[in-house]
């Protein structure tokens, strides 16, 4: 198997350039693409910011094959990627596109696009009908992931779109097409309120599963914190991913660890992301 991880909590220390370089540095196999600063949103306006990332401008191709240059140049590749969200804002929609296009500039053969938390997986497959057709020319995948809401009363997370393995199934299966897989995302699965489990939902979605979110958190909350630190059962679920046969990467998103690290020491968070990586993947070869 091969491990990625996500380079936008590294990049918002050292800049997109260098987080691939000390991804391949520090041992990963590939990078995921995270391309949030595409499209962020002024709550306040409700209208998109200047980040002012290359990704938000007309040099994004250019800027994604940068880095796909500077990743082969170190010997590592870029996995998978994920768009800018949520989809419901029409700023962000109008970028999937864009993302879809970059993730293929870059390398990348699966793009994470969250769908809509509140809309059926019929609503939903509307969206990924509109996209496919551009994706597949660009060789790209379309993933789709669980997601949740929050229950303020409850103080829990609670259903949305893909939260369940049944619901995360129907969303693969309503598009029915080739380049519409699930990417699962650990740490959401395992949130109480809201889902059946990561466990679960591995095995109810078998085959459709082709991409991965790894993170840690208190099964309560969203923490992405690095894997191992927490309280997620990691060995029953590198179990599961056995049992159906996963062949794809092991991605962690734990984009939270990384938040007291700067310039002089981010070097050190990432080589023990990729020893929390290289953990899991041994628990996955071990449990056959």
């Amino acid at each position: 198997m091969k491990i990625s991880t996500e380079i936008g909590s590294i990049a918002r220390i050292i800049g997109m350039e260098k987080a691939v370089e000390y991804c391949a540095k520090a041992g990963f196999d590939a990078w995921d693409f995270s391309m949030f600063d595409m499209c962020r949103i002024d709550w306040q306006t409700g209208l998109p910011m200047n980040t002012g990332s290359p990704l938000s401008g007309s040099d994004a191709l250019k800027f994604a094959r940068t880095l796909k240059k500077i990743g082969l140049d170190h010997g590592i590749v870029c996995n998978q990627s994920h768009a800018p969200f949520p989809v419901y804002v029409p700023a962000v929609r109008d970028c999937l596109k864009r993302a879809i296009a970059c993730t293929a500039e870059a390398g990348g053969s699966i793009c994470v696009i969250h769908p809509d938390n509140n809309k059926t997986a019929e609503e939903n497959a509307e969206m990924y009908w509109e996209l496919l057709p551009f994706a597949k020319d660009c060789g790209v995948k379309i993933a789709t992931e669980n997601m949740w809401n929050w229950d303020n009363e409850k103080a829990m997370s609670s259903f949305a779109a893909c939260a369940t393995g049944e619901d995360f199934k129907k969303h693969i299966d309503v598009v029915n097409d080739d380049f519409f897989v699930a990417c699962l995302d650990l740490g959401h699965a395992e949130m109480r309120g809201s889902g059946d489990g990561a466990v679960s939902m591995i095995r109810t979605l078998g085959r459709r599963l082709q991409a991965l979110h790894i993170h840690d958190n208190d099964l309560l909350h969203d923490d992405h914190q690095i894997p191992f630190s927490m309280d997620v059962d990691f060995a029953a679920i590198a179990k599961a991913l056995r049992e159906v046969d996963y062949k794809g990467y092991f991605t962690l998103e734990a984009d939270q660890f990384l938040r007291d690290y700067d310039e002089e020491n981010v070097f050190e968070g990432i080589l023990k992301l990729k020893e929390s990586a290289c953990r899991f993947e041994a628990l996955f070869l071990q449990s056959e």
